[in-house]
This record gives C-alpha cells, structure tokens and sequence, in this order.
C-alpha cells in the first residue's frame, strides 16, 4: 500500500506550464533574477565541471550562460513541460521532459545541478534529493533556488482573512513552502555533504492583487494542488470574486504584513 500523500497534482503543474511557455519570456522576470544570483554563486566555486544537468530549465534561460562559463562541459537541460523543452531545445545540447519525481539519470552523472525556482513543487522533497544525490558524482555540487515559507505572505494572509470573514471555510490557494530551517536537514538525510542553507528576500511590489494573480499564471506558477479548491460554505454561498475583492482590499490598505524577523 503507497502511503504517499500528494499535496501537488504534477500534471496540473505540466499544463499550467505549458500554457505559460508561449509567452514565458515576457513574465520570466522573478526566474532570471534569481537564476542570476545562483550564476553568481558560482563564481565564489574555484574549480571546473565536466557533466552538468540544468533541473526545470523552462524554456533555456540559463543554458547558454552555463555553456559560457563551462564551455568543455556537457550539458543536459530537461523539464516537466514539454512546451517548455520544446522552446528550450537546442542543436548543442540535449533537452529532455523529466519530472523531478522520477529522474531518468544514471548514478554518477553530474557534478553540477543547477535548478532555479523549480523543486518546491514536488511532493516527495527528500526522495526527489536522494535520487539527485544518487544521479551526482561523490565531489558534485547541488546549486537550487526554491521559494521559502514566507512566499506570498501578504496574498496568503489576505486570502485567508477574506475567506474566513465571507465564507466561513478556507480553500488551498497559495501553495505550501518549506521552511529555511528544515532544508539544511533534508540536504543532510538525502546524503549531501556541507549542506548550506541560506535565504534572500526578493520584493515586488503591484499595484492590486490581480496583476501578481495574472503574473503568477503567465510564470506557470498557478496553483498545481491536487485537490480543487472546495470551500465549506454556511449559508448562502458568495461568489468567488468577492473573496478576491475583499483581499485586495486587505492588502491596499496594508491590513497583512510579513512576520518580523531576528537575527541571530
């Protein structure tokens, strides 16, 4: 019997990111900037890699810039869009369709895994680490992006004072994260050695609710839940729109803020 519990419907998640490849590069912003930052990671790494998978490549944004830096490399790119592969696929490297839950990699295939904004949907994180660990070399290295736990804060918190107050029940509408102090420890069960986990704050800031909820969908970032969004109902049943009117409210008057952070 498979205990598994699916939080993230992974078709879902192909469609909406086949929906988005099209016109991916004019939202991709919030990728690229992040991607940026990892590149640049990878100047403070003083040595060179021969085998490197680019894990949810979108539609290459990064390829080229690691063909640049590594240039004797092989390079292998791969997505769980076939839309995506498809704009991404180039004469000068392999593009494959793979879903990062079950990886098609030989043990001891890169020593470089670079992924941005990509494994925070998957719903077996430590199994999908292992399998990444059993598909990278003894000295290899995992650079990865994931959207922490404070993602969305305002829009989570707005949504769910709306939904309460207006229909007496919550709907999953803003996808779970994982927080920064569990990912240390998932990287040190899955085998990895010198685990470093560490947080940097990314703001947008929109003018209404609705135009990071159009952002969102064109990134391929709606939300892949495996259970439809259902709200229990008391009463008359209030339309959908006005649980988002009343959460944009929420946020233009600045009703929801992130928590406050100490440093230690």
């Amino acid at each position: 019997m498979d205990d598994s519990i699916e939080i993230f419907d992974r078709r879902i998640l192909r469609r909406h990111r086949d929906r988005a490849a099209a016109g991916f590069g004019d939202h991709d912003f919030l990728f690229m900037e992040v991607g940026e930052r990892l590149l640049d990671r990878l100047d403070d790494v003083k040595r060179d890699f021969s085998s490197i998978l680019e894990l949810g490549c979108r539609t290459g944004g990064f390829s080229a810039a690691l063909q640049r830096k590594y240039p004797e490399a092989r390079l292998v790119s791969c997505d769980v869009s076939p839309a995506m592969a498809a704009r991404a696929r180039s004469d000068e490297r392999p593009v494959l369709v793979a879903d990062e839950e079950a990886l098609p990699f030989a043990p001891a295939s890169f020593d470089l895994v670079f992924s941005v904004l990509d494994l925070h949907w998957v719903n077996d994180l430590p199994g999908c680490l292992l399998q990444l660990r059993q598909a990278m070399r003894p000295d290899g290295l995992l650079l990865v992006a994931v959207c922490g736990g404070d993602t969305l804060f305002e829009l989570r918190s707005s949504l769910v004072q709306a939904e309460t107050m207006l229909e007496n029940g919550l709907s999953p509408r803003i996808s779970p994260m994982t927080e920064l102090r569990d990912l240390g420890g998932l990287l040190q069960r899955s085998g990895f050695a010198l685990p470093v986990a560490d947080s940097d704050t990314l703001t947008v800031t929109y003018a209404d609710p609705f135009r990071l909820m159009q952002d969102l969908r064109a990134m391929g970032k709606a939300m892949p839940h495996a259970t439809a969004a259902r709200p229990l109902r008391a009463g008359r049943p209030w339309p959908r729109r006005h649980v988002f009117i009343s959460s944009s409210s929420r946020l233009t008057t600045g009703a929801c803020r992130p928590p406050s952070r100490s440093s230690t």
